[in-house]
């Protein structure tokens, strides 16, 4: 049973509440980063050559899933159940069964496809967590909120990218296969992760108690009063009302996600490359590198869990704009490093940087457009704020791989380079943007 509090002030959560309330987000991650780390690599297996292009599937399900779920939640409520954790449920079962069978993929366009449901799936489990912390904590702890969740996500995307590696290295699952086959290794790594999400966000749900609406009987009546269409006209028009603090921080996630998508899409070419001088995806050696992208990709969110516990306090010292700039410059400058290295384990050096820089990404820009936001439209908010995730990765999606052919040549570390110039210029546009709730205070 959902508790039943009525209150104008939002009561202080203890440290047990504020963990369980963002516990899922370890099952969420350890999907993300399998699919992070590793579509690409199951893509090229299966013979993909426009990268960037299939993997425009993933963003474009986040563009339509949570804006429709966060309105959709918004306007749920049960005693029972509650008003997001419906949603993480439902979210979390398809997520795990699609992550069982994605590395089962015997052609390149189930592969896509299975990539597609995969992440609409996460993302029905995603946005709900975001717009929770908004919901149950005061604005004195949303910092705190979701630097909890950074650090979840911090610790499943360590575990979950470095997965393959360790099941090779530890346990002897092979990491190679015949070609247009999937690596056991890479296998046994989705089949963990399906698992894992599912328990996780399990144990959220069993352990959170969502507070009803302040007023639950005008709730009541308007969803009584809201039809289809109007629910369509307010889930697509009222984009256009968006909050001044959002549209500010529009610019700056832009940039910071062109950079990720091309951080993510890139790394294993450019690695296997620049650094093990091979792009035979048979060859023993590209698995070794794209085998060490994953532990390059599991320090950085180590960094980002560890760096998250830290946020608050930076924050508290200096701004959480400040904070958010510095982490951004110093995490454009890990991946620009990346182009002077030769020494795979040099790599883990320059992925400090990228890890401190997720940390800040994973909580300092929702803290502080939490803060102008309606309480009744908070899950709605926040769905569309993920528009400005999702629209420079569509844009990254059509243009990364033609400006990596025609002016690269086809070297991909020159579009790592690229997008640590773009975290830095998303660093500096933190300072036209206004935290409403450090003004209030």
């Amino acid at each position: 049973m959902a508790q039943t509090i009525q209150a104008q002030a939002k009561p202080r959560l203890s440290f047990w509440q504020i963990w369980n309330m963002n516990f899922g987000f370890l099952g969420i991650q350890f999907g993300f980063a399998l699919q992070n780390a590793n579509v690409s690599r199951i893509f090229e297996t299966l013979g993909g050559t426009e990268i960037a292009l299939y993997w425009l599937a993933a963003p474009a399900t986040g563009l339509l899933v949570q804006p429709i779920i966060g309105y959709l939640s918004d306007r749920t409520w049960s005693p029972t159940f509650g008003r997001r954790k419906p949603y993480f449920m439902i979210g979390a079962i398809l997520a795990s069964i699609s992550l069982l069978i994605m590395p089962n993929s015997s052609v390149l366009w189930m592969a896509v496809g299975m990539l597609w449901i995969m992440d609409s799936s996460i993302n029905v489990s995603m946005e709900p967590f975001r717009a929770l912390v908004g919901d149950l904590l005061p604005s004195s702890q949303r910092t705190a909120g979701f630097a909890f969740q950074t650090f979840f996500i911090g610790i499943g995307a360590v575990v979950a990218s470095a997965l393959p590696w360790i099941l090779n290295n530890w346990f002897g699952v092979a990491n190679t296969a015949p070609a247009g086959e999937i690596p056991p290794s890479v296998k046994w790594a989705f089949y963990c992760g399906g698992l894992v999400f599912f328990l996780a966000v399990l144990w959220t749900v069993l352990k959170t108690k969502e507070y009803p609406p302040e007023d639950l009987a005008a709730f009541e009546a308007e969803k009584t009063q809201t039809t289809f269409l109007t629910g369509v006209k307010e889930t697509f028009f009222g984009i256009f009302q968006m909050p001044k603090t959002m549209l500010q921080l529009a610019a700056v996630q832009f940039f910071t996600w062109f950079a990720l998508y091309a951080m993510w899409i890139f790394t294993t070419p450019a690695l296997t490359s620049h650094v093990y001088g091979t792009s035979d995806t048979t060859s023993k050696l590209y698995n070794e590198g794209a085998d060490w992208v994953g532990i390059c990709f599991a320090v950085y969110n180590g960094v980002s869990a560890i760096f998250a516990l830290l946020l608050p306090r930076i924050a508290k010292a200096t701004s959480r704009r400040m904070t958010h700039l510095i982490c951004l410059v110093i995490g454009g400058l890990g991946l620009i490093s990346i182009y002077f290295i030769q020494d795979p384990k040099m790599l883990l050096v320059s992925m400090v940087g990228v890890g401190i820089a997720w940390a800040s990404i994973l909580s300092m820009p929702y803290a502080i457009l939490a803060g102008s936001l309606p309480a009744n439209k908070m899950g709605y908010y926040m769905g569309v704020f993920n528009f400005f995730i999702v629209i420079p990765q569509l844009i990254a999606g059509g243009v990364l791989d033609s400006i990596n052919k025609h002016f690269f040549n086809g070297e991909s570390i020159y579009t790592l380079v690229l997008a640590g110039c773009s975290l830095v210029l998303a660093g500096f546009l933190t300072l036209v943007v206004r935290d409403v709730d450090e003004q209030e205070a």
